[in-house]
């Protein structure tokens, strides 16, 4: 994506550490209230710069919301790096993938659901969300059609169609247990629930 759409400007390297600061300083107000509730200038203020200043960096308020998305993903794609692919125990690798996205988003609570919202109005981030949500759709159906090469996964009709359902559905759960909607699992239901659906749906067995 282009740094235009993106909505980030290029920055001094010496200016990381203010680009750094503005985005904590959305998220931290983000812990307290709605993003449309977020003034630019109390960005600015918690990052300890002024409101040129912060138009220096981003154009926008949903611009720092990308640059928070940019980080979550990249801790999750370096928690996924770290687990390898699945050997003799699938349903434990299962859970271990899943509970990177748990821990991830856990970590970010009113990031994840500020995300969530804003994306039906905010389209670079709808944009961005789906090329990035759909690698993770890519890779689990790659595991899921290598599982059936091994012979430990059940004949799927369609290995990418059921990916898309088991990501959506585990955003939809985390976004709910995060924004304490109900009907939701609790938080510590959650890793739980979501790994014993996933065994279950792709293998036919919580235990393969």
């Amino acid at each position: 994506m282009s740094t235009t759409t993106r909505g980030r400007r290029g920055a001094r390297p010496s200016g990381d550490d203010r680009q750094r600061a503005i985005v904590d300083a959305l998220e931290g107000l983000l812990q307290t209230r709605p993003l449309a509730d977020i003034a630019v200038d109390e960005i600015a203020a918690g990052a300890a710069i002024s409101r040129s200043a912060f138009y220096f960096y981003f154009v926008s308020k949903q611009a720092v919301l990308l640059e928070l998305l940019d980080r979550m993903v990249a801790e999750v794609d370096e928690g996924l790096a770290g687990i390898g692919l699945p050997g003799d125990d699938p349903a434990g690798w299962w859970r271990s993938s899943i509970g990177v996205f748990v821990d991830v988003f856990g970590a970010h609570r009113a990031v994840s659901v500020t995300l969530a919202e804003a994306r039906a109005t905010v389209p670079e981030l709808r944009d961005e969300w789906a090329r990035r949500s759909g690698r993770w759709v890519d890779l689990t159906a790659s595991t899921i059609v290598a599982e059936r090469r091994r012979g430990r996964a059940r004949e799927i009709v369609d290995p990418r169609a059921t990916s898309v359902a088991l990501n959506a559905m585990n955003e939809r759960v985390l976004v709910a247990s995060f924004a304490g909607e109900q009907p939701a699992l609790a938080p510590d239901e959650v890793l739980d629930v979501l790994a014993d659906v996933w065994c279950t749906t792709i293998y036919g067995t919580p235990r393969p």
